[in-house]
């Protein structure tokens, strides 16, 4: 087995190829000033490839790894695992206007017809309960780094109140207060639009508390302000955020700060400042599980 690696992933790929305990070797990638992409593989690959590239900002990645899974097999790579702890196009599982992409569907079958495996963490799945309904091969493995989080907060806090922004991260906070013993509280949220969000805490003392917002991913950022300008309301002292995925469009990360968090922590799905979390051994378990 091999690990491959993209240079603006290429940490994370080494942390995975380590704890493996095989070979690293990156992906050589030249874009072209009419933003075509030119890759070259390394030669005599061994027939099982894993490929280690989180799929933010995906549009031009969806190609390359096109490009790569392809060259690949014209070397006689027998077997493609894909390693994208980030997975895009995930969240449009149906068409909301006439007319409309159902790009879930259609990403995930591109992904199923170039891989054997997919493993990715926390996909931001709507209306479907696995991942294998959305890319159809028997390997879409889904993991969660519930348990990476909790360890990392028990590290940082002999206690805190656990924080859900919504009602689809409670699985999460669920799971992190249970495995570290904290109180959680999920709040209420409405989204009006990318940037504007009404939330409404529960029926929870937050009085004199340190909190830590968890989220599954930070895109815009409005919703972690929103909650740490209702928890100083509500009496908290100090406000935190973990998130899995750190994809800060725009101002985020500034929006977020500029509302009182004192720090935020990531895991490195993503390659970002903020990511404090590694996931490496979450991810080479699953692909010695897989074989």
């Amino acid at each position: 087995m091999l690990v491959l690696g993209f240079p603006e992933y290429l940490p994370q790929a080494q942390r995975l190829a380590a704890a493996l305990n095989v070979q690293l070797q990156e992906v050589f990638l030249h874009q072209f000033p009419d933003g075509e992409s030119l890759l070259r593989l390394p030669v005599d690959l061994p027939e099982h490839i894993v490929i280690c590239r989180s799929l933010n900002q995906p549009n031009d990645k969806l190609i390359e790894l096109l490009l790569c899974a392809k060259t690949a097999r014209e070397q006689g790579v027998k077997r493609l695992t894909l390693v994208a702890p980030y997975l895009c196009y995930m969240r449009q599982d149906i068409a909301n206007q006439p007319g409309e992409a159902v790009s879930q569907r259609i990403i995930g079958k591109i992904l199923a017809d170039i891989f054997d495996d997919v493993i990715t963490v926390d996909p931001h799945l709507h209306r479907i309960s696995r991942l294998n309904q959305a890319i159809p091969i028997d390997n879409a493995i889904s993991l969660t780094a519930t348990e990476e989080i909790a360890r990392f907060l028990q590290q940082k806090f002999s206690h805190a109140v656990l924080l859900g922004p919504d009602s689809e991260s409670e699985q999460w906070v669920a799971a992190i207060a249970k495995e570290i013993g904290f109180d959680y509280s999920v709040a209420e949220k409405i989204r009006l639009g990318d940037t504007q969000v009404e939330m409404t805490l529960a029926d929870h003392d937050f009085q004199h508390k340190t909190v830590v917002i968890i989220d599954d991913m930070a895109s815009t950022g409005r919703t972690l302000a929103r909650a740490t300008t209702l928890l100083y309301a509500a009496g908290a002292v100090e406000v935190y955020a973990a998130i899995t995925h750190p994809l800060f469009c725009g101002d985020a990360e500034a929006h977020i700060l500029q509302s009182g968090v004192k720090e935020v922590w990531s895991t490195d799905s993503i390659t970002h400042a903020s990511a404090s979390i590694h996931l490496h051994t979450l991810l080479a378990q699953a692909v010695r599980d897989i074989l």
